[in-house]
């Protein structure tokens, strides 16, 4: 099995190529060899497992054709540019989100044959806008109030039809916020929601920019990886013309943030959150979602955490290595 995974050098790329490196297999076969795209040089990865370096502009002609090039049976498309970004910058966010992922799409058509891979798109909660109810159904309609959200649906309908059409078999799946992410924080709107637990936990300010009953969907980076593995592993023939999942969470708001935070980094942690609101921020994250029933996803068998404090927990051990 060759796997391609775009966004490679990506905080959940990074991920996801360290779980597959180390277990060196996926869907039951092992793992001949990785393509790794970003525009920065992904990590190396450890191990016997053959790897190709891509390093270019995802949105760049060929660039697409070059990471589909040795036919690949697994695609991760995480690729993107983040919400943030996408509304500051109009023509980057559709060059990048919309145009990119239609290249990789048409990269893999025009290989044709009986070549006919899995391909796993990331997509977003930001699909959804408001009015929305308490808790969303699967079946709720797409609304997207901003144009990252708006560039993710284009992306889910033309994994559904590209799969209709039987170039690929796809799957798109809705994410939870990834909370709490390592590293930097991104030009992300949600960005915040990892900080204000990741920058106390290292001793370091955070601003608030929301208020604290403000509710979200989270989902740890470890379950993150789990729900992108186990997308490329799913027997996609029961879905039928279902081609889009929204993937389970924790509900949490950010009241419930900082009290898990509490319990995990006592009261020194929370006097490191300053409260600094942001009408910009609050604009686009209020209108995201709250709480989903994400029942079909369940059924077929994505395992999401069970709390937030849970989350929190997975932080401390996977990046600050105590509990």
């Amino acid at each position: 099995m060759r796997v391609a995974v775009s966004g490679a050098a990506g905080m959940l790329g990074r991920k996801l190529v360290d779980r597959l490196s180390k277990s060196g297999t996926v869907a039951g076969k092992p793992i001949s060899g990785f393509v790794l795209h970003d525009i920065v040089a992904p990590t190396a990865v450890n191990g016997p497992i053959k790897t190709e370096m891509l390093v270019s502009d995802f949105s760049a002609a060929g660039a697409a054709e070059a990471i589909v090039a040795s036919q690949p049976d697994i695609i991760f498309h995480l690729a993107a540019v983040v919400s943030g970004e996408a509304e500051a910058d109009l023509d980057k966010g559709y060059r990048v989100n919309l145009d990119g992922t239609r290249a990789l799409l048409e990269a893999v058509r025009k290989l044709g044959g009986d070549y006919r891979p899995r391909f796993v798109f990331t997509s977003s909660l930001a699909v959804f806008g408001a009015p929305l109810p308490d808790v969303i159904p699967d079946d709720f309609i797409l609304r997207p109030l901003s144009s990252y959200g708006a560039q993710k649906a284009m992306g889910e309908l033309m994994v559904a039809d590209y799969s209709r059409r039987g170039i690929i078999d796809g799957i798109s799946i809705r994410l939870p916020t990834i909370c709490v992410r390592p590293g930097k924080p991104n030009k992300a709107a949600s960005s915040f929601y990892s900080g204000i637990i990741r920058e106390p936990l290292n001793g370091v300010p955070s601003v608030l920019p929301v208020s604290k009953d403000m509710r979200h969907w989270f989902a740890s980076p470890r379950a993150a990886i789990g729900y992108l593995v186990h997308a490329a592993e799913l027997d996609t023939a029961p879905l039928g013309g279902i081609r889009s999942l929204t993937l389970p969470g924790v509900s949490a708001t950010v009241a419930d943030e900082i009290e898990a935070l509490h319990r995990v980094g006592g009261e020194e942690a929370v006097a490191l959150i300053r409260e600094e609101p942001d009408a910009t921020i609050h604009a686009i994250v209020s209108t995201w979602p709250k709480a989903f029933d994400a029942r079909l996803a369940l059924d077929l068998g994505f395992v999401p955490d069970k709390t937030f404090e849970e989350i929190v927990r997975i932080y401390c051990h996977d990046e600050l290595i105590r509990a």
